[in-house]
């Protein structure tokens, strides 16, 4: 595999999505493993092959190639989002929503106890939902105004330690992670403290994490009906 991806790179990564740098995200994507970012970057791919960037269709192929093959929750929203990009297939029937997919999987996997949140069906604004207030107004529940994000708790994080753990080339290592992931109280906790031994396992469970929580928030906004874009 060539290259690897380190703060310096993830950063440049994040740079040229955010600019919507086409010509920076091939060129980058051209000497990385891009299939460790496909939930970050394909957005960006397809708006790079409908703005006819250099080797923008070329990555977008492989991209496709590459979801097809990893198949996880969210993957084939994607592949279908980059065949309409390229031509070889329909535009899914989904509104366009300028939102961002980390901060929905903040509503959608973070603590419980929030509630999970809501998005703003104006301008994909995700706001985690405040329990100590008791202010509400009729536009707080306007439909065409909010879309509910409910909390669905932690059980897929844990899947993804588990799915994280059968990656690992180190039996020893692996054995001393899926101890910490057992038994009741912080298991994540636990798993960080032991992962964080090992500094490049650590980035790549960063990466493989946030891969699966944008899939699944992907998936669940494609499930109401909408699909994410770029924000102006």
């Amino acid at each position: 595999m060539r290259g690897t991806w380190s703060e310096e790179s993830l950063r440049r990564l994040r740079a040229a999505r955010h600019a919507g740098d086409g010509a920076a995200l091939v060129a980058l994507l051209s000497g990385l493993p891009f299939a460790e970012v496909l939930q970050q970057v394909g957005d960006a791919v397809g708006d790079a092959v409908t703005a006819r960037v250099p080797g923008a269709a070329d990555l977008a192929e492989r991209c496709i190639a590459a979801l097809g093959e990893r198949d996880w929750e969210g993957d084939a929203e994607l592949a279908r989002q980059l065949e309409a990009a390229l031509g070889r297939g329909p535009v899914p029937p989904l509104r366009p929503l300028p939102v961002d997919l980390e901060e929905l999987a903040g509503l959608l996997e973070g603590d419980p106890v929030l509630g999970g949140g809501r998005v703003d069906l104006t301008t994909g604004d995700c706001w985690p939902q405040l329990v100590d207030s008791d202010e509400q107004t009729e536009d707080d529940e306007d439909p065409e105004r909010w879309l509910p994000a409910w909390c669905e708790g932690s059980r897929d994080g844990y899947q993804d330690m588990e799915l994280f753990i059968a990656t690992i080339g180190d039996a020893d290592f692996a054995d001393r992670l899926g101890i910490a992931i057992s038994g009741r109280g912080v298991a994540f906790r636990r798993f960080k403290d032991v992962l964080a031994r090992r500094e490049d396992e650590l980035r790549r469970f960063h990466l493989f994490a946030e891969e699966r929580q944008r899939g699944r928030a992907r998936a669940w906004l494609a499930g109401n009906g909408y699909r994410p874009v770029a924000r102006p």
